[in-house]
């Protein structure tokens, strides 16, 4: 009996082929990090035999084939659609119903070099002071506590490294007292030049703090060289008209949470030597798939960083408080035959909301599929041995 390897729905082109094609050129290209190689393994193994899996059968017309487990790695193309369904699934109940900003903070080309240095450190202080300088202004301008969450990216469409937050911002917030609930009329949030003001300096404050406790891998002259390089420059912050209803929040969060640097769905052909790409605007980009290859593990965050933050109202220790203050003052009066909310979707109702895909049902015949045995894990020598071995990956 004969397994079909793919399936119809699916991208044609996928990273892990990519990466399996060179991966000895991406090994003498020069060095990569425990964390970048442990998710090229992570994207080679993705829906392999190599995770295991089970095997489903159809008893209407007997067809069997493997369904093998997800890696979950949070940079694999294949994982992110459905993970930021749940999360989303997870936050909606904390969303107030007012409309919403979306910001995006970008930071001078100077500081790329540093936050490649110390990732975990600068992208933690460009996150932070986002937040600090929405919450700063709302305070000053408003009078009230704002609800923010703020999603680093630090990619171009085209790979290059290129750090910027994606802030979602409450069009009003709750007053100091508690009592109301401030809502903020117009179109646009706070000026974009003031924004930017107020990050660089939050920034620049930030980093020199970080030095004095001897933190950041630079001298003293190199971080004054730095902070006077960016501090010539206007930081650029942009603002966009505000979302109207939550379902539109929603919507945005999906889009920007979980994505990864470059979708399968993004890739339009693979030969042995270029890879070709959409970027924006109709525009496209070919690279050697080396190259293609190692602009994407720049991506690859630090284990365990939050690259998703919340600030103010949206902060975790404001839900039983501040927050449930928020929704009670702005929720409508009840209704008395309210309906019940309806259970949460099922990962094969999310997938299938999703793709149109139905994983409980044969692909042959359309019959209901049963789980047949579970298939074990294959050990293989994966890209996370590539390590060197005093940096091996767990």
């Amino acid at each position: 009996m004969g397994i079909p390897a793919t399936y119809a729905g699916r991208p044609r082109h996928d990273i892990a082929e990519i990466v399996r094609g060179c991966l000895a050129e991406l090994e003498a290209s020069g060095p990569l990090s425990p964390e970048q190689w442990r998710a090229l393994a992570a994207i080679l193994s993705c829906r392999t035999a190599v995770l295991g899996g089970h095997l489903e059968l159809c008893p209407n017309c007997g067809d069997r084939h493997p369904a093998y487990s997800s890696c979950r790695n949070r940079h694999c193309p294949k994982c992110q659609a459905l993970a930021a369904e749940r999360w989303i699934a997870a936050r909606s109940d904390r969303l107030l119903p007012v409309r919403h900003f979306h910001v995006v903070f970008t930071v001078p080309a100077e500081l790329r070099p540093l936050a490649q240095q110390a990732p975990a450190l600068v992208y933690s202080v460009l996150l932070q002071s986002a937040g600090a300088t929405l919450l700063e202004l709302g305070e000053s301008r408003w009078q009230c506590r704002l609800g923010v969450t703020t999603i680093l990216h630090t990619w171009t469409r085209d790979l290059r490294i290129h750090p910027h937050v994606h802030a979602l911002v409450t069009a009003g917030g709750l007053t100091a007292s508690g009592a109301r609930f401030v809502r903020r009329p117009g179109r646009y949030l706070f000026p974009v030049k003031v924004m930017g003001e107020l990050l660089r300096g939050k920034v620049l404050a930030a980093l020199r703090d970080l030095h004095r406790r001897q933190r950041l891998p630079v001298t003293a002259a190199e971080l004054d060289r730095l902070c006077a390089q960016l501090a010539r420059h206007s930081w650029v912050v942009y603002a966009k008209s505000a979302f109207r209803r939550v379902e539109h929040v929603l919507a945005y969060l999906g889009r920007y949470t979980h994505r990864v640097g470059l979708a399968n769905s993004r890739i339009l052909r693979v030969t042995p030597d270029a890879v070709t790409f959409h970027t924006k605007h109709g525009k496209t980009v070919t690279l050697a798939p080396v190259e293609l290859i190692r602009r994407f593990v720049q991506h690859v965050l630090p284990p365990g960083f939050q690259k998703i933050r919340h600030y103010g109202l949206y902060a975790s220790a404001c839900v039983t408080g501040p927050l449930a203050k928020a929704h009670a003052l702005l929720a409508p009066a009840p209704r008395p035959s309210a309906p019940a909310a309806p259970p949460p979707l099922t990962y094969a109702e999310h997938l299938r909301a999703l793709t149109g895909r139905d994983i409980d049902r044969c692909p042959r015949c359309g019959g209901r599929l049963l789980r047949w045995r579970l298939l074990p894990q294959r050990q293989t020598r994966s890209a996370s041995s590539r390590a060197p071995p005093d940096q091996a990956c767990g």
